[in-house]
């Protein structure tokens, strides 16, 4: 079964004015444990693909559902639930909290989830993207690959059904960005999430399971693998 899926999906945005299309009648599936990569030109529409399979925006025609749930619809407080208890994102600038060590910023989606067992949680997700012994420091205090391993225990200490990253190798250099796509592709398969990768990395393309080109806001070819 689909984790994400997109039918016939347009969404139209203003600009001075004048309507622009980001997507243009895209229809997509992700399933678990699957990791696909979206590539194009910039402006081709990766980055409203994503807003949108996480609930963070909203198409203006067709429709998103995230575990078999329509985002189209839902109330604000079955958004939060929806955004909070199945999607994790991973962001290109880490967005880490810079007065919060790599520990306290894990724990924090469970402490404002009212989750017990939260620093435990937070510790066991660090072990998983193999930060053991820095979990006290804060990020200046790490190399770039490792706040974007904190970055990544941050989106997945929830164990969230969907993992959304926008370039998530964008500001690393190509060593440490393959291990961080080597991990992200590790944690996929073990974790069973359906994975959403927006990027403009050949690395990221090879190792997808299903590579998606956008052109113009649609769909030019899907490369199954």
């Amino acid at each position: 079964m689909a984790l994400v899926e997109l039918r016939r999906v347009v969404k139209d945005y203003l600009s001075d004015g004048e309507k622009v299309r980001a997507l243009d009648g895209v229809s997509l599936c992700v399933a678990s444990a699957e990791l696909v990569a979206l590539v194009g030109r910039s402006g081709c529409g990766k980055s409203t693909l994503l807003n949108l399979a996480g609930a963070m925006d909203f198409p203006t025609s067709g429709q998103v559902l995230i575990d078999g749930n329509a985002t189209s619809g839902a109330n604000e407080e079955q958004l939060t639930q929806l955004r909070r208890d199945k999607v994790g994102f991973v962001f290109q600038s880490f967005q880490l909290l810079h007065t919060l060590s790599a520990v306290e910023n894990v724990e924090l989606p469970l402490l404002l989830a009212g989750r017990n067992n939260a620093r435990e949680s937070a510790l066991s997700r660090l072990r998983s993207v193999a930060l053991d012994g820095l979990e006290h420091r804060l990020p200046h205090q790490l190399s770039g690959g490792q706040m974007q391993r904190v970055a990544i225990a941050r989106a997945l200490v929830n164990s969230p059904k969907v993992l959304l990253a926008d370039e998530p190798t964008g500001n690393l250099d190509t060593a440490t960005g393959n291990v961080i796509l080597e991990l992200l592709l590790r944690l996929t398969r073990e974790q069973g999430t359906a994975t959403l990768i927006a990027t403009h990395s050949a690395e990221a393309a090879a190792i997808a399971d299903v590579l998606v080109t956008l052109r113009d806001g649609k769909v030019a070819y899907i490369q199954r693998k």
